[in-house]
């Protein structure tokens, strides 16, 4: 999920969306590896460097996955691995997948990109300003929706009702209040307006969100290991174990130990390196024809800034020497975890990148390892 409200408070990259600079590579050993030699190689003194418990990465074309690898341990102050299958946090990365979920509904004629609140959800008409019922879908998947980063998820959570009871009452109370600019015309990065976009999907599909993305995204594409919310067995060092910003493993792990399962459409997505990348392909191969998921529209759609700025549908857009042109990007973390894409498509690649730690070091550690891997592809 994202931490901070202010700007692109998803992204931690200034390198990156610059240029990529020459990064020296300390002569180490991994204290654990797993993948591609080469990747670890390249992975371990950045990891090191960082400070981080663990560090993965990957390069991707169209094919699929062409070299990945992680370094370092699942928890620290431990000797156990983490692996190139192991599950990682993807944040608001889930943010593209979501806007993907509506996407699929808006061919089936369920939803149009200029659907509002108000007409998807006419019984509220009492509960809601009539500035909040002319929302538009893509007003909420552009953060150009006037609502805020967040209500007090925790409070809405606490009463145990179902996922879309609890998006309902999310909804009925960002309406409830005066916008934080008109519609259209700010952007202002916002979980809510995502999970709003989500509830909407469900309401017209009768269908929650969970399902909706397994059966529009994950089971499409064959992404088997996909879930939600934190990773492992409780107690169990059996998949990457949460870090808070200063290093710290968190008291405890498993699914609750991430922001409550009601902002999931937000950023709630658990998956492995190789799952991750087939979404990533698909993406990458999207507006050339050869998706899975959509047709070539839907994918320039999701791909294109609506109102003069750079953030698309779970996309923040930019053109970049070494990609050729056009490049898509996308950080995330629910303040325990970290990862970040970057999407080429003009020259056919991806990279991305994750920990299980959140905060500063997570991020700088993450654009150095794409950058490393950017540097491999370029170099070829």
């Amino acid at each position: 999920m994202v931490p901070r409200a202010k700007g692109h408070s998803f992204l931690f990259m200034p390198r990156l969306l610059h240029a990529l600079l020459p990064m020296a590579l300390l002569s180490t050993t991994a204290l654990a590896q797993s993948g591609d030699s080469a990747v670890v190689k390249l992975l371990e003194p950045i990891r090191q460097s960082h400070k981080l418990p663990a560090l993965g990465a990957a390069l991707i074309t169209s094919k699929g996955v062409v070299t990945s690898g992680v370094t370092g341990v699942r928890k620290r102050d431990t000797q156990i691995a983490a692996t190139v299958d192991d599950l990682w946090h993807l944040g608001s990365d889930t943010k593209a997948m979501t806007a993907t979920v509506i996407a699929s509904l808006v061919e089936r004629r369920m939803l149009t990109w200029e659907s509002t609140i108000g007409g998807v959800f006419p019984e509220l008409e009492s509960k809601l300003s009539p500035q909040f019922r002319a929302i538009t879908l893509t007003q909420l998947l552009s953060h150009h929706a006037g609502v805020p980063p967040n209500v007090d998820w925790s409070f809405i959570a606490r009463g145990n009702k179902p996922l879309h009871e609890q998006r309902i009452t999310a909804l009925e109370i960002a309406g409830s209040n005066p916008l934080s600019s008109p519609s259209g015309t700010k952007f202002e990065y916002s979980n809510l307006g995502y999970v709003i976009a989500a509830t909407m999907a469900e309401r017209v599909s009768n269908t929650p969100w969970e399902t909706l993305i397994q059966n529009a995204v994950f089971k499409p594409l064959g992404m088997s290991s996909c879930g939600f919310g934190g990773t492992g067995t409780v107690g169990k060092i059996d998949q990457p174990w949460p870090h808070s910003d200063n290093g710290s493993p968190m008291a405890s792990n498993g699914p609750l130990v991430d922001n409550p399962e009601v902002m999931g459409p937000a950023g709630t997505v658990h998956c492995s390196i190789a799952d991750w990348s087939k979404f990533i392909v698909d993406q990458l191969v999207g507006e050339s024809g050869q998706g899975r998921l959509l047709t070539q529209p839907s994918y320039k759609i999701l791909h294109s800034p609506k109102f003069g700025g750079d953030y698309a549908f779970g996309w923040l857009v930019a053109t970049r020497p070494w990609a050729g042109g056009t490049v898509f990007t996308h950080a995330g973390s629910n303040t325990m975890n970290f990862c970040v894409v970057w999407i080429a498509p003009a020259r056919d690649f991806a990279v991305l990148a994750v920990s299980n730690q959140g905060g500063p070091a997570a991020a700088a550690g993450t654009d150095e390892a794409v950058a490393a891997l950017i540097q491999m592809q370029t170099r070829r």
